[in-house]
């Protein structure tokens, strides 16, 4: 479990003092998924980054299973924690083989041991084995964030940091990545902090959601469904769609079958009958 205290982080700057995080109290459950969602400037990598001291707060205090961060020595914390950003962060000059490698090795593993989890997890990520010779620049987009996904599980870490991971792929990939996600969590039970700017992405992958202001104070935090059916106020209702009846779904009988349209009787979808348990 990983836990905010009151967590409060500034910044000096030429107008004196700028808030980034303003105590804020949450609480991450072990081997659920919570997303942090917010437009820029809300907090929600300065938040991630508290909890393997990337950033330190000004104030407050961050705990994995009720120990203060602060207590552990920061490389070694680092290296137990896995870790995903934006642009995979691979190192350009090494095989893919042996970026995935990398945290196992720095803890002590023997390469050829390390290599060999790392083959492992290429297959549970989706990529090509044959891929392991190629260096980043050969990858796709999307093969370099399963890259970074796969190197931030070597070492089995029980806590894996996600920052924008897939903002910088495109739409098919994305969707691709966020069932792969799904997927690697529903089989490795990890405890996922999750960092995105796309509410749609937050209520596809979130077991908890909890939504930032600007200058890094949560709105609203729990379920996707009580935030949808329950908005803390206006801004909440306007940012995950509702205040103009994007979510506010009805059923439409037609000649052709039922389909699911929105507040402005726009098509979504179609509803289908569950398929018979033919066992």
């Amino acid at each position: 479990m990983i836990e905010f205290r009151a967590v409060r982080k500034t910044y000096r700057d030429g107008a004196g003092e700028s808030v980034a995080v303003d105590d804020v109290s949450l609480i991450v459950p072990s081997h659920r998924t919570v997303v942090l969602v917010g437009s820029s400037g809300s907090g929600k990598t300065t938040l991630l980054r508290m909890v393997n001291r990337m950033v330190e707060p000004t104030s407050g205090a961050v705990l994995i299973d009720g120990e203060d961060v602060r207590q552990r020595d920061p490389v070694k914390l680092r290296r137990g924690i896995g870790y995903v950003m934006q642009q995979a962060g691979l190192l350009p000059h090494v095989r893919v083989i042996d970026n995935i490698a990398t945290v196992p090795v720095l803890r002590g593993t023997p390469r050829r041991d390390a290599r060999e989890r790392a083959r492992e997890l290429m297959e549970t990520v989706g990529l090509d084995p044959r891929l392991a010779s190629r260096y980043p620049a050969q990858l796709s987009g999307g093969q370099q964030q399963r890259v970074g996904v796969a190197r931030a599980l070597a070492a089995d870490p029980n806590i894996l940091l996600m920052d924008e991971p897939f903002g910088a792929v495109d739409p098919i990939v994305r969707r691709e990545l966020q069932q792969e996600l799904l997927r690697l969590q529903e089989r490795l039970g990890k405890t996922i902090v999750f960092v995105t700017h796309d509410i749609d992405e937050a209520l596809l992958l979130g077991d908890e959601i909890a939504i930032l202001l600007p200058r890094g104070r949560i709105v609203q935090h729990g379920r996707p469904e009580e935030i949808l059916t329950a908005p803390a106020d206006p801004f909440v209702a306007e940012f995950v769609g509702l205040a103009h009846g994007r979510r506010e779904l009805r059923l439409r009988s037609t000649p052709a079958g039922t389909v699911i349209v929105d507040a402005a009787g726009r098509v979504q979808g179609v509803l289908r009958e569950p398929a018979e348990d033919s066992g």
